[in-house]
């Protein structure tokens, strides 16, 4: 993926494949070395994380060609900010996964700013055009509901939900027990369901489906 500019787009992110040696160094490791402009170890951590971050983005945004821009976009991200990365403060695979889930409703928002820009010019087309929209408006009020959880419950609830992972998989990512994990999906959820059901009844079903919005 990476080229003499950084980045390598010929190649179908599928095809890049890059072995890592036996005793890989650890991601901290790799961003340090990436912050010295170290184009190996770059490969190594796209490699690493290519497969968590196009999943993710495939689920969200449901279409491959944009889940590959965001995988890239989020690999350009990682090359600039390499210089200003500090050790400890972050997990490395979970400060990427934010990054793309950013992008990834970055994305989602510009949809809705299309179909809202779009009105009907004939009346026959105006039922299909209004449930376009009002998907785009009930995604776009979830994102802004989201965006007023505390740091931790959001990005459990966006590993869970949106990646679909199971607690397990999150807490592990989280670096977390899976009770704390539990705790935090609980909280966010409760937290959400009364921003979601103060603006509209129906965002909390839409987002988590009935029988969770009906029992957390």
């Amino acid at each position: 993926m990476f080229d003499g500019r950084g980045m390598d787009a010929d190649r179908p992110a599928e095809s890049r494949r890059v072995r890592e040696p036996p005793e890989a160094p650890s991601d901290d490791v790799l961003m340090s070395r990436i912050a010295g402009g170290d184009r190996g170890a770059a490969r190594i951590l796209m490699a690493r994380n290519l497969p968590r971050i196009l999943g993710l983005a495939r689920r969200t945004l449901g279409d491959e060609t944009e889940a590959e821009d965001v995988a890239q976009e989020t690999f350009i991200r990682v090359w600039k900010a390499a210089p200003r990365w500090r050790s400890g403060e972050a997990r490395v695979s979970t400060w990427m996964c934010r990054i793309a889930i950013n992008l990834c409703y970055d994305r989602l928002r510009k949809r809705r700013d299309v179909l809202t820009g779009t009105l009907p010019e004939r009346a026959d087309e105006a039922p299909d055009q209004e449930a376009a929209m009002s998907r785009a408006e009930t995604g776009d009020r979830i994102v802004d509901a989201m965006a007023k959880l505390p740091e931790r419950q959001r990005q459990a609830i966006e590993l869970v939900h949106f990646q679909e992972m199971s607690n397990i998989a999150a807490a592990e990512l989280m670096q977390v027990s899976v009770e704390a994990m539990e705790s935090l999906l609980a909280r966010g959820r409760r937290k959400l369901k009364a921003l979601l059901l103060g603006d509209a009844p129906d965002l909390m079903a839409s987002f988590t489906g009935p029988d969770m919005a009906n029992t957390v």
